[in-house]
């Protein structure tokens, strides 16, 4: 069990290298493999020198939430970005969009003729600096339009002089059990039922793009030009359930320290639960906890341990009857059920090897909400 560097006061985030390091060169190498173009989500991380090691494993961009984020991105040298968002462009936004162009390869996200309009109006002589991919829902059910309703956005985003470059949808209900394969199979025949209908309409489908951590790797060429997963690089508790990584996969952890010890028993009329508190609560573990997860995180080295409650500070952790409590003191390395949540929490965190600490990142587009 790799130990926490002395040097990391909890609760802290570590990023092990090698694991992060091998996710990545692991996925770039599959998704190389199915004749697809890797486009990976930087919201997860948001640290630019995971960008740059993404990038020099074969990405062919990155894939942002935000203008923010692209902003970001653009100054530590990406120079291929896409907005994968339904964005709406005020004038404030069509000045950022402007410098970005400037900067980089910029495309965005539209799901309404409206949407197109106020973008292409904002912008003005620069719309054609923009290329739009519209978005189709592929049964998430979130943002994006019927396929058929696709040709009517990109008319719109073409006649306010923004360039149409494809379609695009993100399979977000991929993240449930045994969902992987059907999302990704809807995902399948609403892109190219969408292609279709631009193609119909007169317009050259240059990007097909999908795909998310749980569906990636069953993406269809025949259907995707790229993917754009984010987890990935990490994994989560999220992921370990669902069957998408494995322990050995996950680079990020929360190094905690035992702050509360209770073997359980009766009290107060009823068993109180066998447990320790870690410092490691909701203001840096994230409180997504899905329906269907067994708990509010996963400790590393315990797998059988669960988080059963977070507060702002605090993290309950159940501890099995057959197991002996941690000491009071110990440090131990909790999972993050949903790592993105995680990294927007931070602002550096620490980079590790076998236990030593290497180096510490910034989490440079960490709040760049906008």
């Amino acid at each position: 069990m790799p130990r926490i560097p002395e040097e990391v006061d909890t609760p802290d985030v570590l990023i092990d290298r090698d694991v992060l390091e091998r996710n990545l060169e692991r996925m770039a190498a599959a998704v190389r493999e199915r004749g697809l173009r890797l486009r990976p989500h930087a919201k997860t991380h948001k640290v630019p020198e995971i960008a740059a090691l993404q990038l020099a494993a074969g990405a062919i961009g990155l894939t942002v939430a935000t203008l923010g984020e692209a902003e970001v991105f653009a100054a530590h040298g990406a120079r291929d970005l896409f907005v994968a968002y339904p964005l709406w462009v005020g004038p404030r936004q069509a000045e950022r969009l402007r410098r970005l162009s400037a900067a980089a390869r910029i495309s965005v996200g539209v799901d309404s003729a409206e949407a197109a309009a106020a973008m292409g109006g904002q912008l003005g002589d620069a719309a054609g600096d923009v290329a739009v991919l519209v978005e189709i829902d592929s049964g998430h059910h979130r943002s994006g339009v019927h396929p058929d309703a696709a040709a009517d956005v990109a008319r719109a985003a073409a006649r306010a002089g923004l360039r149409v470059e494809g379609v695009f949808t993100f399979p977000g209900h991929s993240y449930a059990p045994g969902m992987p394969v059907e999302a990704a199979a809807q995902e399948q025949q609403a892109l190219q039922r969408a292609a279709a209908q631009l193609e119909a309409a007169g317009f050259e489908v240059l990007r097909r793009s999908g795909g998310s951590t749980p569906s990636a790797l069953l993406t269809d060429s025949a259907a995707a030009t790229e993917v754009r997963p984010g987890v990935y690089v990490f994994g989560d508790a999220q992921q370990l359930e669902l069957g998408r990584c494995a322990l050995e996969d996950i680079a990020l952890t929360v190094a905690a320290t035992v702050v509360s010890r209770h073997e359980g028993g009766a009290g107060g009329g009823h068993e109180v639960p066998r447990r320790v508190v870690l410092d490691a609560g909701s203001k840096v573990l994230g409180s997504d906890r899905p329906a269907w997860a067994t708990g509010c995180g996963r400790l590393m080295d315990h797998p059988d341990a669960r988080i059963t409650a977070l507060s702002e500070h605090h993290a309950t952790v159940v501890w099995p009857e057959d197991a002996p409590l941690p000491a009071l003191g110990e440090r131990l390395r909790v999972i993050p059920n949903h790592v993105c949540l995680t990294m927007n929490l931070v602002d550096d965190v620490a980079v590790v090897r076998d236990g030593a600490l290497l180096e510490r990142w910034t989490v440079a587009a960490r709040g760049r909400n906008s």
